[in-house]
């Protein structure tokens, strides 16, 4: 078994589109490289931020293989959570011939499983693959919240289940989650506003969408963070608070995007249901990067 543990900051990467609606890989690439060059940890392709869920099992494959080309040997972590046993396994069977170093499966949205179905769900997922598995905790997008003692319970009897990115936005379950967890479970967090408060509380590190803008900061803010160096990372926490939050004011990853078209990196197309940012948000989003690099 692998003994890869996930630290510091990684991105949880978008998928550009071109104006047609289909992947821009070109672009997709550029990304990438530039997420490498700004010294992130680990990179997340094909999660929700990457609207997944509109993804063919072809341009899933495609983008793999692109960002592993790209990736500089960082670890990647593709997401490949469904809301179906079956569904998750066949994304499995989809990845790991391609070689990711782990797989991050959110908690099965829309069915509003019980602690025990989630239990029994994370344990069937694992038993399937020998990679470290992740579970993502997302509430909000899925409906149902894992708690510590389901998750704890899954760490201690499934030996590759080997962490959990936590976007519950609750301090206290990842506090509790923290104190308890094995050595070797990691524990991230998936809420870029509370990157400070999970690591100085002990959290691993943070899986970010703001790092598609600005992962320099973001990967810098976790390093010190590790380090357990707070007064640097509480002034990039600072400077970063207000992108923080506008990357969320509309459905993820909305303002993301628009922000990264206004940078040149990519087009601010997303597939339907979600669409592109309004007007209010792109001079948001404006704004916020202005006031970050002025």
């Amino acid at each position: 078994m692998s003994s890869l543990v996930l630290h510091g900051c990684g991105t949880a990467l978008v998928t550009p589109f071109a104006a047609d609606g289909s992947v821009d890989y070109e672009a997709y690439a550029a990304l990438v490289d530039r997420q490498v060059a700004a010294g992130v940890h680990f990179l997340v392709p094909l999660g929700t931020t990457g609207e997944t869920p509109t993804l063919s099992d072809g341009e899933k494959t495609a983008i793999f293989q692109l960002v592993k080309e790209h990736a500089a040997g960082l670890p990647l972590m593709p997401g490949v959570g469904t809301n179906s046993l079956s569904g998750t396994l066949a994304n499995i069977r989809l990845m790991e011939p391609l070689g990711p170093d782990a797989l991050l499966v959110v908690v099965p949205y829309y069915n509003k499983p019980s602690q025990q179905g989630m239990y029994e769900y994370f344990k069937a997922v694992a038993a399937a693959t020998t990679l470290p598995v992740v579970i993502y905790n997302v509430p909000g997008r899925t409906g149902a919240n894992i708690l510590p003692d389901t998750v704890l319970r899954l760490a201690a009897e499934v030996p590759n289940i080997r962490g959990i990115k936590e976007a519950s936005g609750n301090f206290s379950q990842v506090s509790d989650l923290v104190r308890r967890a094995p050595e070797g479970f990691a524990v991230l967090g998936g809420d870029d506003d509370l990157t400070l408060a999970y690591m100085a509380a002990g959290a691993h590190g943070v899986i970010s969408v703001a790092s598609n803008i600005a992962p320099a900061e973001v990967a810098a803010m976790a390093a010190a963070l590790e380090r357990g160096e707070l007064a640097p990372a509480r002034r990039l926490h600072q400077r970063l608070f207000p992108l923080f939050k506008a990357c969320f004011v509309e459905s993820s990853p909305a303002p993301t995007k628009a922000a990264l078209a206004q940078l040149g990196l990519c087009g601010e197309t997303l597939r339907l249901p979600l669409v592109a940012a309004s007007e209010p948000t792109k001079v948001l989003m404006q704004k916020v990067m202005d006031e970050l690099w002025k």
